[in-house]
């Protein structure tokens, strides 16, 4: 018979490991990235210095992200407006015989109902500059259609030589119900904020590059009218009947109107106002979503609802678990630069550690999945890891805890 005891559960020579805590910090900056496969900022894989042995948790220490970001965009698909006449001031009707408004009214007449689409360049704008924007853009594109129509058609290309521009769209800011005014000093006008080409697949192509395609439905920011005060609704003119009709009183030096009706014999103005205040701002919160060898996301997110058959027929979430890592808010407007920390953030824990930590894959996105567009600009952020490292010192007996 042996002597020793076999079913003892306790080792022979205790395991003495102890492990103590230690915080690193790894500095990540954007322009570290290889630019050549990876030339969007916002979605990029690095190499970290070393291996990070025994990873009990990893956050977002702090970070530093530029505010030069282009609220207005074309990969958000935000930057175009569609609108067509509804009523084309005729001279014939109103007893007024002059050839070159003959012309024009047969330029607008034979595309009425026609939808005219204009695009404002990208980047940010303040009210005053959007309704100045607005109101060029519009003016051109009409400019730019009657005299392609006058090249078309040879009784009428006669008008060339006497016309210059159309002028008659003025869009106004109202700064004390901070809604913009849309108005034409002859015709009548409608906003198509319905039509088709506010779908998602109607302005992504190709073309123009995929990168910025929402991956989720938006019911706020669904295009530029939504920025402008617009719902999803027609937003037809009004005649105005009298001249308080389109006058904001609070003007100081020209009464209050900020449109008047055209020099032409029986023009009348016709007005439409956003219903809802503007909001040029843009999103609220970037999302990081950090991935390695294993997944690091921590934060679960809800989504925008969706109205199919998986909403209708169930009464569960359609929210992700560990959707993103951090969220960041975006404290500020063009043109700065912000810097920031958050303590407590969240965290990712692991139980028991991640044995390594090498390599890791950064996306930067918005709420609607869209990713952000730092134009170029460089960002960086700072990760806190805690790692164990065991200690063999016989000296030690109690295992230190880390406290996140």
């Amino acid at each position: 018979m042996s002597k020793y005891n076999l079913n003892n559960n306790h080792p022979l020579i205790p395991n003495q490991n102890n492990y103590i805590c230690e915080r690193k910090y790894v500095s990540i900056h954007s322009i570290d990235r290889d630019s050549l496969k990876y030339p969007n900022s916002s979605l990029f894989e690095i190499e970290l210095p070393q291996d990070y042995l025994n990873v009990q948790s990893i956050r977002l220490y702090s970070w530093s992200f530029p505010s030069n970001y282009s609220v207005f965009n074309r990969f958000l698909g935000n930057i175009y407006l569609v609108f067509q006449f509804t009523d084309i001031y005729n001279p014939t009707d109103n007893g007024y015989n002059d050839p070159l408004q003959k012309a024009i009214y047969a330029g607008l007449n034979s595309h009425i109902k026609d939808n005219y689409i204009i695009t404002i360049e990208d980047g940010f704008y303040n009210p005053t500059q959007m309704a100045i924007e607005l109101t060029n853009k519009m003016n051109a594109k009409i400019t730019d259609e009657l005299i392609i129509f006058f090249n078309n058609n040879i009784e009428y290309k006669y008008a060339i030589a006497l016309f210059s521009e159309y002028n008659d769209f003025v869009v106004a800011y109202n700064s004390v119900g901070q809604k913009l005014w849309f108005g034409n000093k002859s015709s009548g006008f409608v906003i198509q904020n319905d039509a088709p080409f506010y779908r998602q697949d109607a302005y992504f192509t190709q073309a123009n590059c995929l990168v910025g395609q929402k991956s989720l439905p938006s019911f706020s920011n669904w295009g530029l009218p939504s920025y402008l005060g617009f719902t999803r609704c027609p937003a037809a003119s009004f005649v105005g009947l009298t001249p308080n009709d389109y006058r904001f009183f609070y003007l100081e030096g020209t009464n209050g109107y900020w449109i008047k009706p055209s020099n032409l014999p029986g023009a009348k103005v016709h007005y439409a106002s956003a219903p809802l205040k503007i909001n040029f701002m843009g999103p609220a919160y970037i999302y990081m979503e950090l991935d390695s060898n294993v997944d690091l996301n921590c934060i679960d997110e809800t989504e925008p609802f969706e109205l199919d058959k998986f909403t209708s027929t169930t009464n569960q979430t359609n929210g992700i678990v560990n959707a993103s890592f951090a969220k960041i808010a975006v404290p500020t407007t063009p043109i700065s630069q912000w810097f920031d920390n958050q303590d407590p953030s969240p965290y990712k824990w692991f139980d028991p550690p991640l044995e390594r930590i090498r390599r890791l894959k950064i996306k930067m996105r918005y709420h609607d999945g869209s990713l952000v567009d730092f134009a170029g600009f460089d960002y960086s952020f700072m990760l806190e890891l805690t790692l164990l490292n065991p200690q063999f010192s016989r000296n030690m007996n109690v295992n230190k805890l880390c406290n996140i």
